[in-house]
């Protein structure tokens, strides 16, 4: 088993924080306990590929140490305060979209799995469904997004955003030409989905979809500007996925409402707004997790 051969995958929730190790044919390596620093290969014989893995994973997400290098001081200039040490961050470029619905789905079934297995076969609503579905329907758009950028690189795309400490998370981050948006994925198969101005409603049923999404946006914009040093605008978009009819009588105002399949296209037609030096200096500190704490 060859290290570069190697999928390392972090996972960090309930206070856990933990790196996966698997080949490229999803044999298991084992894991590696990033709080306690201590590993659990599948197999004795596993040890010490794992820790090779794990020590090539933390050479390649550590900060760059130029970030703090300070300048030479000029003869006769008074010494400046020592600077704040760099905080470390992870590229959340390696996120999975749908990572964390999954991770919580998962959580959920393993809580309960004797009510889970009733529940599906019963077709119960609950938690894990919930979170499955989401997951599935964030996977889907993640898809979307893969299609634009291959259709036009200058659109670039992050999934499963930890936001702040509380277990907020923004499903996708789109960065490109046509500006930055916030996608939060609502899956509803089947469902009829009506749109006027505040209003979303499913299957006859009001959500506050819209607010959210508008709140998301504006917090989304408040750390990015604070991370970059300038004002970011962020959009809110909703994207119904596999809903059998999206009627949209009036755009809320801040938030677009695309249903999945026309994402792409919605995104290679905005108007450039963005200069290629601005989306790429957006994306370089959204990708790192310490913009979103």
């Amino acid at each position: 088993m060859q290290g570069e051969q190697l999928v390392v995958n972090r996972w960090r929730r309930y206070g856990k924080d933990r790196l996966y190790v698997e080949d490229h044919a999803g044999v298991k390596v084992g894991w590696w306990d990033l709080v306690a620093d201590d590993g659990h290969p599948e197999a004795p014989e596993h040890a010490a590929v794992l820790a090779a893995a794990v020590e090539r994973w933390r050479t390649a997400n550590a900060p760059d140490p130029a970030a703090a290098r300070v300048p030479p001081r000029a003869p006769g200039c008074p010494a400046a305060p020592d600077p704040e040490p760099a905080r470390p961050w992870i590229d959340l470029a390696t996120n999975v979209a749908g990572a964390e619905a999954r991770e919580r789905a998962v959580a959920a079934r393993d809580a309960a799995p004797v009510k889970t297995l009733l529940a599906r076969a019963l077709r119960v609503h609950t938690d894990e469904r919930a979170w499955r579905i989401g997951a599935d329907g964030e996977k889907k758009v993640g898809v979307q997004l893969e299609k634009t950028a291959a259709e036009d690189p200058r659109w670039r795309y992050l999934h499963a955003i930890p936001v702040g400490r509380r277990g907020a998370d923004v499903d996708h981050l789109v960065v490109g030409p046509g500006g930055v948006f916030t996608l939060n994925t609502k899956h509803h198969p089947g469902a009829t989905i009506w749109v006027g101005g505040t209003t979303f409603l499913v299957n006859g049923v009001k959500h506050p979809y819209v607010r959210n999404s508008r709140h998301e946006a504006a917090r989304a914009g408040t750390l990015l500007s604070a991370a970059l040093g300038e004002p970011v605008h962020v959009e809110g978009v909703l994207v119904p996925v596999n809903a059998a009819d999206v009627v949209v009588r009036g755009r809320p105002d801040g938030v677009h409402v695309v249903p999945r399949m026309q994402l792409r296209r919605f995104l290679l037609r905005l108007g450039p707004v963005l200069a290629d030096a601005q989306v790429d200096a957006l994306y370089d500190v959204a990708r790192r997790s310490s913009t979103w704490r």
